[in-house]
């Protein structure tokens, strides 16, 4: 059976680390803490002296005053992990945590994950090709030499990177070292943990190396990790659930969000308020218990990034640079069916195919396998789709030799949309208005991973709104744009008012609208 022995780095809130020390231990699993040397000697003091009697407790021989982006805090790692290897010889795992870090399952659902997962999780991906850095330094963390702390001694810290720069002051990685960058919060088994510090001993060159990179906790274990263990033997992820912003920083977890936690694929998450007082009473609670049935829906990230994301779309009013002398050309006809319901609009496409000779495209630029013919490869990925949108609907017009085109478009799609009317080409738009109960609206939060199969009803009752004041603002957004040459189908209205619309949209006689707006089961779900 697993154990495992938590390597705590902390330097606030005296009293949370006792309670989330106690939290840990009550299963039988160990920690070790670091409590910052520049935090106060009281506090410190407090925590010493209310875990005294605890003997799955132990603390770091050596103290550090740490700081972020520095090799303190790997050093502190070090210490905290060297006091919990000496002192707690059946542990087989050790699992990185911060004082903001809380379980979200069991000990012993931890205990059987782990035992059924003979592999180190941390993240491992190759510093220099991966894309994990998104901005700022990438190769300089390395090849130039960090003395000072980027956030106490900015100007000393730039100042000697300019310097180094400047004199063209580079160095080289170890040659036998291939550099991974990754999350800090891991979990290793006890021998890889052992392999890792018998490195440390006698790697005298890597260790000057990586003393002086910047944001080593990034880098360190992640590339020991790489470096002393078998790639099959490694999961490259955390156990450790936690998300952030678009501006970088963790996104916090309050006490309103202890459903959506327990759903996720993780063992813990980070960060939690300090003020979420009942959470983490309740994800302590749970830590001890004996619970093993947790439905996993894994849906937190998507839906974090949906939320966030509402009220934020922006309108490119501008052409890109390679569009500006790009027409569909002036004597086509482009004809853009908008719809929420894709599988209501791709039956009124196939009857438009069937009834009249009108070529038309499902939603080629909302979904990655629309059947498309082949257009020299421009047609192969929904992102080149995009990129290229005007060139792709010249090469259909080009291939069906029409001067006529349907396309379906995602009522989302307004930038695609606003795009296309502003063409020199004639653009007629059909906005089909569907009605949205909540079992569809549960699916569509399904089908875009807002959701998974196992997520409670309660996160779904306080999504469902979001998501049909979300529809709602798309149709509406189509109206207020006032495009020209727009008609309008409604689930709810009768055939002759959609036969009217379907004529004007499509140019077609009476008798051809009546017979496509009367197409057998076209808005059931």
């Amino acid at each position: 059976m697993a154990r495992i022995a938590f390597i705590l780095l902390c330097h606030k809130n005296p009293e949370a680390i006792v309670q989330q020390a106690q939290q840990l231990t009550a299963a039988g699993d160990y920690i070790a803490i670091h409590f910052d040397a520049s935090a106060p000697a009281a506090h410190f003091a407090t925590i010493r002296t209310a875990l005294a009697d605890n003997p799955n407790v132990v603390f770091a021989k050596r103290r550090v005053r740490c700081g972020w982006g520095a090799w303190s805090l790997v050093q502190a790692t070090i210490n905290t992990v060297e006091a919990a290897v000496d002192a707690f010889p059946r542990a087989s795992h050790f699992y990185m945590v911060s004082g903001d870090c809380m379980p979200i399952k069991s000990a012993g659902y931890a205990h059987h994950f782990l035992d059924q997962h003979d592999c180190d999780f941390i993240e491992s991906f190759d510093f220099f090709e991966s894309d994990w850095i998104k901005t700022g330094f990438k190769e300089e963390r390395l090849i130039y030499r960090h003395f000072f702390n980027e956030r106490t001694q900015s100007r000393r810290f730039y100042g000697s990177f300019q310097l180094q720069r400047k004199l063209g002051l580079t160095r080289k990685v170890p040659a036998d070292m291939q550099i991974m960058i990754g999350s800090q919060w891991w979990c290793l088994r006890r021998r890889t943990i052992e392999m890792m510090l018998e490195f440390i001993r006698t790697r005298r060159d890597v260790m000057r190396f990586f003393r002086t990179t910047w944001i080593p906790d990034e880098t360190f274990f992640q590339t020991l990790t790489r470096h002393l263990v078998p790639g099959r033997e490694i999961e490259s992820r955390t156990l450790t659930f936690l998300m952030f912003s678009d501006y970088g920083m963790p996104v916090t977890f309050y006490n309103d969000h202890h459903s959506l936690l327990l759903g996720q694929d993780g063992l813990f998450a980070r960060k939690i308020s300090a003020e979420a007082h009942d959470l983490k009473a309740q994800l302590g609670d749970l830590y001890a218990s004996e619970r093993m049935d947790f439905t996993i829906s894994n849906e937190g990230r998507n839906l974090f990034k949906f939320l966030t994301g509402r009220g934020r779309i922006g309108r490119r009013f501008a052409p890109r640079f390679w569009e500006n002398d790009t027409s569909l050309g002036r004597h086509r006809e482009l004809l853009i069916i908008a719809c929420k319901k894709w599988h209501v609009a791709k039956r009124l496409i196939e009857a438009i195919q069937h009834h009249t000779n009108i070529p038309a495209v499902e939603y080629l630029f909302n979904e990655e396998d629309t059947l498309l013919p082949d257009l020299g490869g421009i047609e192969t990925t929904q992102q080149k789709r995009g990129r290229h949108r005007r060139a792709m609907l010249r090469l259909l017009f080009d291939h069906y030799e029409s001067d006529r085109l349907v396309i379906c478009l995602d009522t989302s799609s307004l930038d695609l949309m606003y795009d296309f009317h502003a063409d020199r080409a004639t653009v007629r738009l059909l906005d089909i208005e569907c009605r949205f109960d909540d079992d569809y609206l549960i699916g569509h939060a399904r089908r875009v991973g807002l959701a998974g199969e196992q997520t409670n009803d309660a996160t779904l009752s306080r999504l469902l709104p979001t998501i049909r004041h979300d529809m709602i603002y798309e149709r509406d957004a189509i109206r207020d744009a006032g495009f020209t040459h727009t008609s309008m189908m409604r689930e709810t209205a009768g055939t002759d008012e959609n036969a009217a619309a379907l004529a004007a949209f499509l140019s077609v006689n009476a008798d051809v609208a009546r017979t496509l707006a009367e197409t057998p089961h076209l808005f059931v779900d």
